[in-house]
């Protein structure tokens, strides 16, 4: 059922058209930027955008800009679960898992969930409440159900994405 669920979600997100999405994205960013969370967080975890996600390249580009702390994440495909590291530009950036870019493993870049005050995470929908569908991997609710502190999640994500509750999330399947 969740993965009927995920695949009407993404179905709607992909429909969006490219004019309307470039709108769509310039806003979202711009609602960021001004979010409280965002402007005082020194650190923050972003993810690399795929496919029709909304675009974080020219987020992480602003974050750099501002002297934020960033880190984005690998796959470690043997452990099934994300790294994080640092990076300074997103020229740090290769293609990895499923052609999504990753920055480049390095020890001395790793950074644990400790050192995040913000984690903007993907999804394939939303609810309101917070609630949320990914991909179906577990990879971000392995990563911060480990976290030691509470860190701000959030999620860019379209009004495409978005239900009214988490009961609305399995209406869309129905």
């Amino acid at each position: 059922m969740k993965r009927g669920i995920r695949e009407a979600l993404l179905k709607k997100r992909n429909s969006i058209k490219p004019e309307e999405k470039k709108k769509k994205e310039s806003a979202i960013r711009k609602r960021l930027f001004a979010s409280v969370d965002f402007k005082k967080a020194k650190s923050i975890l972003f993810y690399a955008s795929f496919k029709s996600e909304v675009d974080t390249i020219k987020c992480i580009q602003h974050a750099v800009k501002l002297k934020k702390m960033i880190a984005l994440p690998g796959i470690d495909r043997e452990k099934k679960e994300l790294r994080l590291y640092k990076i300074k530009d997103i020229s740090e950036l290769e293609s990895g898992y499923m052609g999504i870019m990753e920055p480049r493993a390095a020890k001395s870049r790793e950074k644990g969930l400790k050192n995040i005050e913000v984690a903007i995470i993907p999804g394939a929908g939303f609810d309101k409440n917070g609630n949320r569908i990914g991909y179906g991997f577990g990879y971000y609710d392995k990563l911060l159900s480990k976290s030691e502190k509470p860190v701000t999640t959030i999620a860019l994500a379209f009004e495409e994405q978005i239900v009214s509750n988490h009961a609305d999330l399995f209406g869309i399947f129905l």
